[in-house]
């Protein structure tokens, strides 16, 4: 589940044209916490995956469910 939820987080910051840093500013974590996020070393909450929806325009549910 870490690497989806990585994976969409990327995938979505990229469409958005967000840097790492620009994604750190909007959601108030670190850009190290965000980069660990998108290699799938990291296992956000509940209320991190809805923060970090938020910073790049999205639905938690965007972030958990798996793309083929």
């Amino acid at each position: 589940m870490r690497k989806v939820i990585g994976t969409n987080f990327a995938r979505l910051r990229k469409a958005q044209g967000l840097t790492q840093e620009a994604v750190a500013e909007k959601s108030g974590f670190t850009q190290s916490y965000i980069g660990w996020l998108e290699k799938g070393h990291r296992n956000p909450t509940a209320i991190s995956l809805w923060m970090l929806a938020q910073a790049v325009n999205a639905m938690p549910a965007d972030l958990v469910t798996p793309i083929d």
